[in-house]
């Protein structure tokens, strides 16, 4: 087994801050190359040096700033990557040279390494949230040895083995609280600030951070398929799956880039031979042309858009899974949502106790409590959890499937069960009509009253149903397997347009089929919301699948195609705004850059824009772009 001294942590935590830092050393690089070749640039335009040593002079500037993008050209050149944007920036800048133009050279080389500077910050700032999910990752964890405690790799422990967590660290591994109670911060994994409070018997979350007492928990799940690292997981592959406008503009890039790149070899010959202009002003307005076509802004800006919301997104406990998905977001007419566990808490409580006259509601509960406290069973689990005073004892418990349960309690043969089990034993009872499960207590052949328990919707779920009916949801529709009665009463409280019950998982994929094609006739999309095992085939079914990470099952978190980490079915909605807002941003980029980019080609093979102007066309559009693009991390999607 791996151990980790102190020693071995320090190094652990000082490579995690390199590869942190990494990014922001290369930009500090590129300044400090900015600030030298700006210098040598105002250096040989002043007129403090003679002509032969300003020309060197220009050239070291050059080379400072520019050496490296020429270098990527001819290198992509042998990969058979031959027009792109460093190809661009070398033929114009040194045509430019070649031309006797230097400070234009070097100008242009300067505002394209500005733009990327601008580009590394954006992204930077971008990942911040993202990163914020990545540090989660725990370092180690306390294994618990009979007596001693030993600090080893999470990915070491076993399930069944005990791990101690001390205030303040991170709980590295699932489990169970087996000694102990505290405040978890599970902040970085659902993106509620409000920490939860957890004892004996509750589950604890891997990524969650201890706030105050000693913890021990029983692991439930090794490493590699725990909450903190299925979310890594997920992060870590979010960009490999590119949108639609993502690939567009990739295609488009490769079709733009040698189109451009023809006009400006005929803007450079025709016209002299034409016109009969001068060979120098053609083969300039035509290096002019190729600074402009760049299609940097397009290139850059558009992908991170959607790695702005995809960060944006996960700041709300919501991970997408890739870009794709956040665009589709933005064509869905038609969400359903499984009822138990995702719009309901997903267990039962007793909403109602209904005594016979001359029983007290006390009486009632405590006779069911009595029958019921061996029992395993969720219903059984309820009438305990209501109880709180003291437990009777019981004698010749039998249970009669199907029916309930019965005992002799103070010398009394007591009947705890459904209807059944009171028209079996012909007792005179009163039907209950109520939505839920009713419980009968009969008690020596007379009829004591009858207990309610129900799964209550969740007190978000109304909330999250009108919030997409109000962003213009055309259906929201509940897929569960409880009776019609149970079923159609929940989508009724929570203003559904329909409940589609007593479902199996082939019936629940079965009418996800048909709500797709009646979308896709529309060119719509339909998502589909769970929590269980059962659901997988119904997320892996629908356009879009949204897992509640929360409580849901491995196996739905791995089927969805979005994960939500919190238990908030209105945050559906709130991923469906973060999209919509990102689409907005990719557009307005999208249409900024062609608008200045057609405008500016054709002033320059005018002659009308000087390589100058060009360098904002380029370099200029492109900053307004990325600075567009990193305003969703601005954005509070709380309101």
């Amino acid at each position: 087994m791996k151990s980790y001294d102190v020693q071995t942590e320090y190094k652990i935590k000082k490579k995690q801050k390199h590869v942190k830092n990494e990014l922001s050393k290369s930009t500090k690089l590129t300044i400090i190359r900015l600030l030298i070749s700006f210098i040598l640039l105002l250096l040989g335009s002043s007129s403090l040096l003679p002509d032969s040593v300003n020309v060197g002079t220009f050239v070291l500037a050059y080379l400072v700033i520019g050496a490296r993008i020429v270098y990527k050209a001819i290198r992509n050149i042998f990969h058979g990557e031959i027009f792109d944007e460093n190809f661009l920036m070398s033929i114009a800048t040194i045509g430019a040279i070649v031309l006797g133009e230097y400070p234009e050279a070097i100008a242009v080389m300067l505002f394209y390494e500005l733009g990327n500077v601008f580009e590394d910050v954006a992204v930077n700032r971008s990942k911040k949230s993202i990163s914020a999910l990545l540090e989660v990752k725990p370092t180690f964890a306390t294994l618990k040895l009979n007596d001693k405690t030993k600090r080893v790799d999470p990915s070491y422990v076993e399930k069944g083995q005990i791990i101690l967590v001390k205030p303040g660290e991170k709980i590295p591994l699932d489990g169970t609280v087996v000694l102990g109670n505290s405040s978890v911060d599970t902040s970085a994994l659902t993106g509620e600030s409000m920490p939860q409070n957890i004892k004996v018997g509750d589950e604890a979350l891997s990524g969650s951070i201890n706030q105050n007492g000693t913890l021990q928990i029983k692991v439930t799940k090794v490493y590699n398929d725990s909450t903190v690292a299925r979310i890594l997981d997920l992060v870590q592959n979010a960009s490999s799956k590119k949108a639609d406008t993502e690939k567009f503009i990739t295609k488009f890039a490769k079709i733009y880039t040698p189109i451009v790149v023809g006009l400006a070899v005929v803007l450079a010959i025709v016209p002299p031979l034409v016109f009969q202009g001068t060979w120098d002003t053609w083969i300039y307005r035509a290096l002019i042309f190729l600074v402009i076509s760049c299609p940097c802004a397009l290139v850059i800006s558009v992908p991170l858009s959607f790695f702005g919301g995809i960060g944006a997104a996960s700041k709300q406990g919501i991970l997408v899974k890739g870009s794709n998905y956040l665009e589709a977001l933005n064509s869905v007419d038609t969400v359903a949502f499984d009822k138990t566990g995702t719009l309901t808490k997903g267990k039962f409580d007793v909403v109602a106790v209904d005594p016979q006259t001359g029983i007290s509601k006390d009486e009632l509960l405590q006779m069911a409590a009595s029958v019921e406290k061996n029992s395993t069973h969720p219903i059984a689990v309820s009438i305990l959890n209501a109880y709180t005073g003291k437990i009777l004892p019981v004698e010749k418990s039998l249970e009669q499937a199907g029916h309930g349960l019965s005992a002799e309690v103070n010398g009394q043969n007591v009947i705890v069960g459904n209807a059944k089990a009171m028209k079996t034993n012909k007792i005179d009872f009163t039907e209950a009509n109520v939505i839920g499960t009713v419980v009968y207590v009969a008690v020596a052949g007379k009829f004591w009253g009858d207990i309610v328990i129900a799964d209550e919707p969740k007190s978000d779920a109304l909330n999250a149903i009108k919030l997409l009916n109000n962003r213009g949801i055309e259906k929201t529709v509940m897929l569960t397997g409880d009776n019609q009665k149970v079923g159609s009463a929940i989508a009724q409280k929570l203003h559904m347009q329909k409940a589609y019950t007593d479902l199996m998982p082939e019936n629940k994929v079965q009418i996800v089929n048909d709500l797709l094609k009646s979308s896709h006739q529309n060119n719509k999309k339909v998502a589909f919301v769970g929590d269980g095992i059962n659901d997988t085939p119904v997320l892996a079914t629908a356009d879009i699948g949204f897992a509640m990470g929360g409580l849901g099952s491995d196996a739905a978190v791995e089927a969805a195609d979005i994960v939500i980490m919190g238990d908030e079915p209105s945050k559906v909605s709130q991923a469906m705004k973060i999209a919509k807002r990102t689409r907005q941003i990719v557009i307005e980029n999208i249409s900024f850059a062609l608008v200045v980019k057609i405008l500016f080609l054709l002033l320059g093979a005018l002659g009308m824009v000087n390589m100058w102007q060009a360098v904002f066309a380029d370099v200029g559009v492109t900053i307004i772009a990325v600075l567009n693009a990193i305003r969703l991390q601005l954005i509070d999607f709380d309101n």
